[in-house]
C-alpha cells in the first residue's frame, strides 16, 4: 500500500482554523504546493470544510482539512461555524491563522480556548508578515510566515510536523505477538465480502503481523479445522470476522487465544474500555427501547448488510424485545445521545482515533452505553470474556 492509498483514519489530520480573509487557504495552497483551496479578497470564499489527503514531506500521508471563517455571519454563517467545530473533533494538529497586522481577535481567542479544551495541539501562524515593518519575537507555539512571498513555509512545515512526532507508535496487534509466532486470521468470504480485495481492518491487522516478524495464516471459517490441524504448532492467537465468531469459538480449543478484528480495532482506536461494559447494556433493554447503529463510512448497502440487517436481527432475537433501530453513517454522528437506551458503533477504521475517542466521550459523558460491532457480537454468543484475555489489562 503507498502513501496515496494510505486510509483516512490513519492520516494525521491537520486543521486550517481563523476568521475570514486571515489567509488560511493562501497558507494550505501555500504548504502544500498546490492550488488546493480557493483564494480570494471577498471574504467567507470557503464555505464547507475541504478535504484534501496528501503526501506532506517531512510529515508523511496527511488529510489536509480547510475551514470556513470563525467569524461567519447569519444563519449560513452559523452552519459554517457548527462544522467547522465538528471538524475539531477529529482534527490531531491545529494551525490557527491570524493577520499579522491585525493580531489575535476574540474569535481566535475561542478557537485556541477549544483546541486547549479538546486537548489538540495547535501553533498559531501570523499571516501576510510581508506587510510588518518589524517582525515581533514569535513565542514557542507562534511562527511569523507569507504566504504571498513563500517566507517561512518550510519553517512551519517542521514545525507542525514536530507536532506530529510528539505522537507515540501504536499498534493493532503488534504488541500482543512475538516474532515468529503463527497468527490465523479467519475471514469469511460470502455475499457481503468486497471482490478481489479484504477489507481494511483484514489489510492492516495483516500488515501489522508482518512488521511484528510473525507469520500470518490466512482462512476461511470453513478450512478452519482444516488449517489448525496442518499447522505445525498451535498459533499464538486466532483473529477472526466478527460474524463468524460462534462458529469459530466452537472450533478453536479453548487453550488457544481468540479475539476479533473489530475487538482489536476498537483497543486501537480507544473504544474498548468503553465498549467491553458498555455490552452489558443489552441486557437492560426494554420493549420500545431505541438503539443507535451508527457507521464511520457510507457504503453500498447489502442485502444481508450487517449494520442495518444483521445486528438489528441478533439485538432483537437475544432480547426478545421490540427494539426501534435508527442509523446514521459517515460523519453524521448526533451530538445528543438522549434518544437512546445504546449505542453500537462499527470497528471505526475510517475514523482516526481523536474522532473515535471524541464519539466515546459523547457517549460517556451523557451516560448513554457505547460498544461496537465485534464486543457486541462476542456478547451475544457468550464469548466477550475470551476475547479479552487476549490483552493482559482485561
Amino acid at each position: 500500500m503507498g502513501m496515496n492509498s494510505t486510509p483516512s483514519g490513519e492520516r494525521t489530520q491537520i486543521g486550517f482554523f481563523g476568521r475570514r480573509n486571515a489567509g488560511k487557504s493562501s497558507i494550505v495552497n501555500a504548504m502544500t504546493g498546490q492550488e488546493l483551496a480557493v483564494v480570494s479578497e471577498i471574504k467567507g470564499t470557503t464555505t464547507d470544510p475541504v478535504y484534501k489527503t496528501m503526501e506532506l514531506l517531512p510529515l508523511g500521508p496527511v488529510m489536509i482539512i480547510d475551514t470556513p471563517g470563525f467569524d461567519d455571519e447569519g444563519y449560513l454563517g452559523e452552519l459554517r461555524v457548527r462544522k467547522t467545530k465538528q471538524v475539531l473533533n477529529k482534527t490531531d494538529i491545529a494551525v490557527l491563522v491570524a493577520d499579522a497586522s491585525e493580531g489575535l481577535k476574540e474569535c481566535d481567542k475561542e478557537l485556541i480556548a477549544l483546541f486547549q479544551a479538546k486537548e489538540i495541539r495547535y501553533i498559531i501562524v501570523y499571516n501576510k508578515s510581508d506587510l510588518l515593518e518589524n517582525i515581533p519575537t514569535a513565542g514557542p507555539q507562534e511562527i511569523y510566515v507569507s504566504a504571498l512571498k513563500k517566507e517561512g513555509i518550510f519553517e512551519l512545515k517542521e514545525r507542525v510536523a514536530s507536532l506530529k512526532g510528539m505522537d507515540q507508535e501504536k499498534h493493532i496487534v503488534a504488541d500482543l505477538i512475538n516474532p515468529g509466532d503463527f497468527i490465523v486470521l479467519v475471514v469469511p468470504i460470502d455475499s457481503a465480502a468486497p471482490k478481489g480485495r479484504l477489507i481494511l481492518p483484514q489489510q492492516q491487522v495483516l500488515r501489522d503481523i508482518l512488521d511484528a516478524g510473525a507469520m500470518a495464516v490466512v482462512t476461511r471459517e470453513s478450512e478452519l479445522e482444516q488449517t489448525l490441524q496442518g499447522l505445525a504448532k498451535n498459533p499464538a492467537l486466532v483473529i477472526t470476522d466478527s460474524q463468524v465468531f460462534q462458529t469459530v469459538a466452537a472450533i478453536v480449543p479453548k487453550d488457544i487465544k481468540l479475539t476479533s478484528f473489530s475487538v482489536l480495532m476498537a483497543k486501537y482506536k480507544g473504544l474498548l474500555d468503553a465498549a467491553a461494559p458498555g455490552a452489558a447494556a443489552i441486557e437492560q433493554l426494554r420493549d420500545g427501547d431505541t438503539v443507535l447503529i451508527a457507521e464511520g463510512c457510507t457504503h453500498h448497502r447489502q442485502c444481508d448488510d450487517i449494520g442495518t440487517v444483521k445486528i438489528p436481527r441478533w439485538l432483537r432475537k437475544y432480547t426478545g424485545k421490540d427494539i426501534r433501530i435508527e442509523t446514521c453513517s459517515g460523519t453524521e454522528f448526533p451530538e445528543d445521545l438522549s434518544p437512546y437506551a445504546m449505542v453500537i458503533h462499527c470497528g471505526g477504521c475510517m475514523l482516526n482515533e481523536r474522532e473515535v475517542r471524541y464519539r466515546t466521550k459523547c457517549a460517556v459523558d451523557q451516560g448513554v452505553p457505547i460498544t461496537n460491532y465485534g464486543t457486541f457480537i462476542a456478547y451475544v454468543n457468550g464469548i466477550l470474556k475470551r476475547s479479552l484475555e487476549v490483552f493482559p489489562e482485561f
